[in-house]
């Protein structure tokens, strides 16, 4: 896929962006950017974990949304349209304990209207943690 994103992507941005939001609590932090994808890691620790000391379910999902929905406002002008979440999914395959998780979305389709993301997480040995898939509504900026 050639390159989606309007303009160049600055992490640091990114970053600054997330401070004070459920991103920043979770220790979500973007890490890298190319073409067509984006990428940020998540520690495995208290604020991740379910009550069995494993990575929650949920925490996966607000990785893998917060991927995809930021990729996905970063493919339009948001001074007029904004991305939201349509519909995730995720398939949580394997366990981890402690450690980071890196996730990565890839752009499936970006239309006028809605957009696919497709979000990998991995664990640090590189083995597929969640595989999730976010449609975003492409809306009016103020209507999302």
């Amino acid at each position: 896929m050639p390159q989606v994103f309007r303009d160049a992507v600055s992490i640091d941005a990114l970053n600054v962006l997330s401070r004070g939001t459920l991103i920043d609590h979770l220790g979500i932090a973007f890490t890298a950017v190319g073409e067509d994808w984006l990428q940020a890691t998540m520690p495995v620790d208290a604020r991740t974990h379910q009550p069995y000391g494993i990575l929650h379910g949920g925490a996966s999902v607000v990785l893998a949304e917060t991927l995809g929905s930021s990729a996905g406002n970063l493919c339009v002008d948001t001074r007029t349209q904004v991305c939201v979440g349509l519909e995730i999914n995720a398939n949580h395959v394997r366990a981890v304990r402690s450690g980071t998780v890196t996730g990565t979305a890839r752009a499936l389709h970006v239309g006028r209207s809605t957009q696919l993301w497709d979000i990998r997480i991995e664990d640090e040995q590189g083995r597929l943690v969640c595989s999730s898939r976010l449609t975003l509504a492409v809306v009016p900026a103020g209507h999302g």
